[in-house]
């Protein structure tokens, strides 16, 4: 988005920057405070939010930014927004209702933390961006309120999910017809756990669920359900293809059937191994005979599919452009309306009654992309969900764990919003 630059410069020459609240100072958290503090014209990043309060200062005074303050309520955060004092606080919702803040990036990774605070952005007029946890399982009906009320709801430039609808885009306006849009792995082991990562994890300064999560499925899972949310694609079978191989990505080609694609309607998918990684990739078909003369001319190849691909994410550094799209153009990266595609929750191991469920990253479950028909009709248990239910009964390793399965805890707003997005997207 390359206008987005121009339209930032011109926010900074006029005194009126973009105003940017951040909630959760964790990797992604304290990559994105030093993209602001040091990159960004045109936006300033006015506060942030951890449980971990000296954690938000960090983010802060790491990136060079001037000391914070702590704020304890919403007048107190205001009124330093005003003065142009950066200010970190252990309550997320004083950002959420802020008059001050433009835009919220909840950088959690959580569900049921995650829902609260999206929804009340939304109700206090704000533009929100999820992390992928939260948009695969209520992302639908979180984009409804908001769009109600004029607002953007969506991923992150730079994630992959974000990466790919970018060249979705992309390829769509070059006349061609998306039909696999993937991620590029290097690792997939679904019994991973906080305990095999820690190493990894610690390298990186990377929380151990975190990196479990990269490496046993889950993340990929909701990334891509991400972008079915946006595109109304499916999936080919429970847990993708995802085909291995050991070359480019470009030579993968020949491995889908594009008449088995156009039924499907399109896939999401991943591939294990190609190069380069760790990139994403679109394979579109192109009808034009003599369109298709001209990408063999340009060295693309003879078709039916092309290979259209980014050899890179840059995850942080790329955030605040999807800010701007929303707050400056109100144009969301991804825009979730569908419900093609679930994130189920498979036993890690042979699981037994009374086990408490510990969610994403966790010892006990993964996640795998189904498709939504198939979730709604086995009446599976949706990964996002899962976090914190109580087994009723034994659940056998590799096994998709059903709603019957569990006790659900009270009162969760995940939940609600979980119904509420049924009833309305799924009838």
């Amino acid at each position: 988005m390359i206008i987005v630059d121009k339209a930032l410069e011109e926010r900074e020459a006029q005194g009126r920057p973009i105003r940017v609240g951040l909630i959760g100072a964790g990797a992604l958290g304290a990559g994105v405070a030093r993209q602001y503090v040091t990159s960004t014209p045109g936006q300033r990043l006015v506060a942030i939010s951890n449980r971990t309060i000296g954690k938000a200062g960090d983010a802060y005074t790491n990136a060079g930014a001037d000391k914070p303050i702590v704020v304890t309520s919403a007048a107190e955060l205001d009124d330093a927004i005003g003065r142009q004092v950066p200010a970190i606080t252990d309550d997320p919702l004083l950002l959420a209702e802020s008059e001050g803040i433009d835009a919220i990036i909840e950088a959690t990774g959580t569900t049921e933390f995650g829902a609260t605070v999206a929804l009340a952005a939304i109700e206090h007029g704000k533009h929100v961006f999820l992390n992928a946890e939260l948009e695969g399982t209520v992302g639908p009906i979180l984009a409804a309120k908001a769009a109600r009320e004029g607002l953007v709801v969506s991923s992150l430039d730079g994630d992959q999910p974000g990466t790919q609808m970018n060249l979705v885009r992309f390829v769509r306006g070059a006349g061609f017809e998306p039909l696999v849009c993937g991620n590029i792995k290097g690792l997939q082991d679904h019994r991973r756990t906080p305990d095999t990562q820690a190493g990894f994890a610690a390298k990186y300064g990377l929380d151990p669920r975190m990196a479990t999560s990269f490496a046993d499925g889950t993340k990929i899972s909701f990334e891509q359900t991400v972008v079915a949310l946006s595109t109304g694609f499916g999936v080919a079978r429970r847990g993708m293809l995802g085909y291995a191989h050991d070359g480019h990505i470009d030579e993968m080609l020949d491995r889908y059937d594009v008449d088995e694609l156009r039924e499907l309607g399109g896939i999401v998918d991943y591939a294990l191994g190609p190069r380069p990684a760790p990139g994403v990739f679109v394979f579109a078909a192109q009808s034009d005979a003599r369109q298709r003369e001209y990408m063999d001319f340009f060295k693309m190849g003879s078709g039916p599919l092309y290979s259209f691909y980014v050899p890179y994410h840059l995850a942080h550094m790329e955030a605040p452009s999807s800010v701007a799209r929303a707050v400056i153009f109100g144009d969301a990266v991804t825009s979730p309306k569908h419900t093609t595609v679930e994130v189920v929750a498979i036993a890690k191991r042979d699981l037994t009654a009374g086990e408490t469920l510990d969610g994403v990253g966790g010892f006990l479950t993964y996640g795998q992309c189904e498709a939504g028909d198939v979730l709604r009709s086995d009446s599976l248990l949706p990964m996002g969900l899962s976090e914190g239910c109580r087994l009723v009964r034994d659940v056998a390793e590799g096994v998709a764990i059903a709603r019957a399965d569990v006790e659900v805890p009270p009162g969760r707003l995940i939940d609600q919003l979980r119904a509420e997005q049924d009833r309305a997207f799924v009838g």
